[in-house]
This record gives C-alpha cells, sequence and structure tokens, in this order.
C-alpha cells in the first residue's frame, strides 16, 4: 500500500533487472514510493487505470511500443511527470533528445553493461531527478524540496578561490554565461533563438547527461540564428556563437589578452554535477569580471547560485528566471535568497532584456 504524501511512482522497463534495482533504489528514499512496475507501455497503461502515479520512469527501446510513442500518448492525453532512464545508444540519445521535446523533465542515461551497479551508484542522481519531476509544472502536485544532507564539493575543487580585485576594465567583448537543469532544454532554446546573430560570445552549462549534449548541441544549431556548438577544450568564445558544456565535463571560461576561450575538464562533482553551473560562473567573474552576463535559470538545487553571486560581485549583471516560467524554481530561489541577481525576470522576457541592455550600454 502507497503512504500518504510520498511521491507515487511507475517504473516501465523491459528488463526485469532494471525494475528490480530501481524498485530497490527508489524504496529506500523515504519520500518515494513504488506504486509498480511494467515491463513495457501496455502493462504501464493497466497499472495507471488502477492508480495514477506521480512520476514514471521510463526507458526508450522496449519491445511492443518504444518509450518515446508512449510518451508522445501520454502528455496528448494525460501528462504526468517522465524521468527517462535509457542506455547510451546512438538510436536512443537521438530519441532521448526528442523526448526532452515531447515533455519528458529529467534524462538519466545507463550503460549497456554492469547496468546494476551503476543504478545503485547512480542512487542520488535518480532521486533526485524524481523529485524534480514531482514538483514540475506537469505533477499534479507539488512537493516540498528536501534538505539537502549528502556531503557536497563545492566550486573549489575546481577552480579555488583567489584574491585580490576581480578584473574591472571595461572592454567591448562581452561574454554571456547562462546555467540551468531541469526544464532547461527548452527554456536555453527560447532564449538562444531570441539572440541576434551580433550577440556576445555565449557559455552554457545545462545538467545533461554525457553524449547527449551533442545533439542538444546540434539541435540548438538547426533552429537558432547564431551557431551552437558542444565546447571542445580551447575553443575561442566568439560573437554570434554559443558554447555548450559537454556532459560529464566541466567548463570554465579563461582569458589570454583580450581572447577568452573555455577549457573543457574533469574532477570531481560539484554540487552533485559535472559540468557545474558554479565551476562556470566562478571562472567567469574571475576572468570576465564587469564584462560579463550572468542569468540562471529553471532546475532543481542551489547549483549556481553562489557563483551568480560571485559574478555580480565581480561587477558582472545578473539575471534569474522568475518563479511562474521556470519548470522547477530551485536554483534561481536560491539565487535570489543570497541577492545574487540585479533583475528577476520570466523567461521570455531575458533575451529582449539583455539585448535592451546592450544596445544602450546599461550594463
Amino acid at each position: 500500500m502507497v503512504m500518504p504524501g510520498k511521491i507515487k511512482v511507475l517504473i516501465v522497463d523491459d528488463s526485469a533487472l532494471v525494475r528490480q534495482t530501481l524498485s530497490e533504489i527508489i524504496s529506500s528514499d523515504p519520500e518515494l514510493e513504488v506504486l509498480g512496475t511494467a515491463a513495457d507501455p501496455y502493462f504501464a497503461a493497466r497499472k495507471m487505470a488502477e492508480e495514477t502515479p506521480d512520476v514514471i520512469t521510463l526507458d526508450i527501446e522496449m519491445p511492443r511500443m518504444d518509450g518515446l510513442t508512449f510518451l508522445r500518448k501520454l502528455m496528448a492525453q494525460h501528462p504526468i511527470p517522465v524521468v527517462i532512464i535509457s542506455s547510451l545508444t546512438s538510436r536512443a540519445t537521438e530519441m532521448g533528445m526528442r523526448a526532452l521535446e515531447y515533455g519528458a523533465v529529467e534524462l538519466i542515461t545507463k550503460p549497456q553493461v554492469n547496468t546494476k551497479a551503476f543504478l545503485e551508484e547512480s542512487k542520488i542522481i535518480i532521486c533526485d531527478a524524481i523529485k524534480a519531476a514531482a514538483r514540475s509544472r506537469i505533477a499534479r502536485r507539488k512537493i516540498t524540496e528536501p534538505p539537502v544532507v549528502e556531503p557536497k564539493h563545492t566550486a573549489d575543487v575546481i577552480i579555488p578561490r583567489q584574491a585580490g580585485a576581480p578584473i574591472s576594465i571595461t572592454t567591448t567583448e562581452k561574454v554571456i554565461a547562462v546555467g540551468a537543469s531541469t526544464g532547461g532544454t527548452e527554456a536555453i532554446a527560447l532564449f538562444l533563438q531570441a539572440m541576434p546573430v551580433d550577440c556576445p560570445g555565449i557559455v552554457i552549462v545545462q545538467h545533461m547527461p554525457e553524449k547527449f549534449t551533442t545533439s542538444f548541441a546540434n539541435r540548438l544549431n538547426d533552429i537558432c540564428k547564431i551557431t551552437v556548438k558542444e565546447a571542445q577544450n580551447g575553443d575561442a568564445v566568439l560573437p554570434g556563437q554559443a558554447l555548450i558544456a559537454p556532459g560529464n565535463f566541466h567548463m570554465l571560461l579563461k582569458r589570454s589578452g583580450a581572447r577568452y576561450f573555455v577549457e573543457v575538464t574533469q574532477g570531481p562533482l560539484v554540487n552533485r554535477h559535472r559540468p557545474s553551473v558554479d565551476v562556470l560562473f566562478r571562472s567567469t567573474a574571475r576572468f570576465a569580471g564587469l564584462n560579463a552576463i550572468g542569468v540562471i535559470m529553471t532546475g532543481m538545487g542551489d547549483d549556481g547560485a553562489k557563483g551568480l553571486l560571485e559574478m555580480k560581485e565581480a561587477g558582472a549583471y545578473t539575471i534569474a528566471q522568475d518563479e511562474k516560467s521556470c519548470v522547477v524554481y530551485g536554483m534561481p530561489r536560491e539565487a535570489v535568497k543570497l541577492d545574487a541577481a540585479a533583475a528577476i525576470l520570466p523567461l521570455t522576457e531575458i533575451a529582449p532584456h539583455i539585448i535592451q541592455k546592450l544596445k544602450t550600454k546599461t550594463l
């Protein structure tokens, strides 16, 4: 029997081992409970006819009906927050990106071998993703975000704090640094589609698994006026171009003379993420200072909040997405609590606001 107040989760995966492992992981969290499991979407539909889950974890490649088809039908008929948990195959990667377009809230990748061990090691990530999904705008009810009790690394492990004054020389070359998580794929797409071809160089961290960032960048490049690519180590930050941090790698902004470029590196998880928004924002504060614009968007947790404050203290102009337009008002809320944002704006107003500020040189 499902306990009142707990987030009810339906697991849909054709692998019995995955269903069992996910059931054990989810049941171990006091805020989550497994409503049931299903080997394919047809069994899932029967379960849902008996009781509606709060969140569904969904595999992509399954017999009889694939997860993407099921997701489209679900969102058209009875929207329920969905977390995609799928293997790293090239076909599944493309379908995973389409799943985000169709309304999936989070995306977690699992390997094709040693899946059980991977899922057990990823317990915190999986449970956090389910909680984020339950709190998203399409959820049946809002769940209060629990306090973080697990130890977390800060940006110090990648880019230690530096004493002394930040860069205070104004240049004509601006840099826009953006951070997002849950709901960020569509938020970033809307933001970049509104940016003109002569906009400053943009560097972006979106919490997303390895390999999926390549498809994400390619998709954005197809629909935006500016150029969008997955960042490689040493890439120059150029006007009219956005660089997306690759999944499983931190991205730092660096400067050599008048030239901005990115450093792509690994290292420990920061705020339980790699890439981390805090890492990008701290490096932007250090190397761009008042020549930077920082934007923190929808997402669960607090990654990026402290980094945005560091940017503001370094003289950068900072913006947080407002609560109403966020899928999950976590990261922007934490930034606002720290007074890290000079402006709090709806998603649709962020790009026009920046463009106007750049034209009037009032940053």
